[in-house]
């Protein structure tokens, strides 16, 4: 998956327009204008297209963060250069205060079954002995998932 894909399917789920996408990341530090959202979120085939860099994504989803949970206290997160889809997974999770039993349900709505075990391997550290890698698939199903319980089909 490609970041954006993974932002133009965040703000179809949580229904963000362009206000709302530019307060998001304001609310990560980042002053971004309507244009710049705009062309992150056409399509790939799109003259205007802009890629959205792994930092951009990576502040997009802590302005996320904040504006579902709060800023925290103290420094604000740096947002990473380089992103995987474990980051972008647990980015989610943290935002929506998501427990294991309600990701591993979110998984099941978007056709993923895993163990809770599988689970948690995608949300260590990278040298971790029991690390996996998360898959576009499983980012994709769990994307499937939130959009099917935040905003089922009227």
């Amino acid at each position: 998956m490609t970041n954006n894909d993974v932002l133009r399917r965040v703000r179809y789920i949580f229904d963000i327009d362009d206000n709302g996408m530019i307060a998001v990341f304001a609310a990560a530090g980042l002053t971004v204008t309507r244009s710049q959202v705009s062309d992150w979120l056409k399509k790939d085939d799109d003259a205007d297209f802009a890629l959205c860099e792994d930092q951009l994504l990576a502040t997009f989803l802590n302005g996320f963060i904040n504006e579902k949970r709060g800023k925290r206290e103290g420094p604000a997160a740096v947002p990473e250069s380089r992103l995987t889809h474990n980051i972008v997974f647990m980015k989610l999770k943290i935002a929506l205060n998501l427990q294991a039993e309600d990701v591993l349900e979110i998984l099941a709505l978007g056709g993923s079954e895993i163990s809770k075990h599988e689970l948690s391997a995608f949300f260590r550290k990278p040298g971790h002995k029991h690390y996996r890698e998360c898959k576009a698939q499983i980012l994709r199903n769990f994307l499937k998932g939130l959009q099917l319980k935040y905003r089922p089909a009227v």
